[in-house]
């Protein structure tokens, strides 16, 4: 069976795309920084009759990211990375002039800096994953279109999630056996969104389990690397 990792899988999207895996047969390794959600997550993962190992903790931890890599390795190899737990920075989001600077170190040590750890102790059983076209895995960096847009207020998340699509479009470069995928996911109904902007209705906002598709629509398709839109691809374009 195919094996994925999958970071800030206890809510929201990464929880969502887990179910979807596990219901097409993979083993998964999932994470997140609260124990009690991520163990209840695993427990209903498991229902589908996949292998589950859940490892709660922190990606800015060496000792975890290497963790998560040797649960895989346990379970036979490693055929998808999704680095998909992400932080703020600021909570609620802030003007670049009242924005601190711990808070943007934060955001950049999760939502880039941590992935990139992530992948390079991955990169061996990623090389010999066999998921992309019979020869490689596959990365997906869940990014924002905060990345690469001027939203008022996003400013510091928006600079972690460019830096991540930027060592995200080296990587696949560099590694042309890989796939590498950097996603905007669209807008969604999470507790980061929320947490973000307190004040806004998110109610009309779509929950995340409707992004999933366009995410299996790059599996399914083995897709080249690049960076996609979800909303593009449930539209049927890139």
């Amino acid at each position: 069976m195919p094996v994925a990792i999958i970071t800030g899988a206890s809510k929201g999207l990464g929880r969502a795309l887990a179910g979807a895996l596990a219901g097409r047969g993979w083993d998964l390794v999932v994470d997140a920084r609260s124990a009690g959600p991520l163990a209840a997550a695993a427990g209903e993962l498991r229902a589908a009759g996949t292998r589950v190992v859940a490892l709660p903790g922190d990606v800015t931890d060496a000792d975890h990211r290497s963790a998560l890599v040797g649960a895989a390795r346990e379970l036979g190899g490693l055929d998808l990375l999704v680095n998909n737990a992400s932080v703020l920075g600021a909570e609620p989001l802030a003007r670049l002039a009242d924005h601190t600077l711990a808070g943007l170190r934060a955001a950049l040590e999760v939502n880039a800096v941590a992935p990139l750890g992530l992948v390079q102790e991955a990169l061996p059983l990623l090389r010999a994953g066999s998921y992309a076209d019979g020869a490689g895995g596959a990365v997906l960096n869940v990014s924002s279109d905060a990345a690469a847009e001027a939203y008022e207020t996003w400013g510091g998340y928006g600079a972690s999630k460019a830096a991540l699509d930027q060592w995200s479009a080296v990587l696949a470069v560099e590694e042309p056996g890989l796939r590498v995928w950097w996603v905007d996911p669209g807008d969604m109904r999470t507790d980061l969104y929320k947490a973000a902007v307190p004040a806004d209705d998110d109610s009309d906002r779509p929950e995340p389990a409707t992004v999933v598709p366009a995410l299996l629509r790059l599996l399914d398709a083995r897709a080249a690397s690049g960076r996609y839109s979800a909303p593009d691809l449930q539209a049927g374009a890139r």
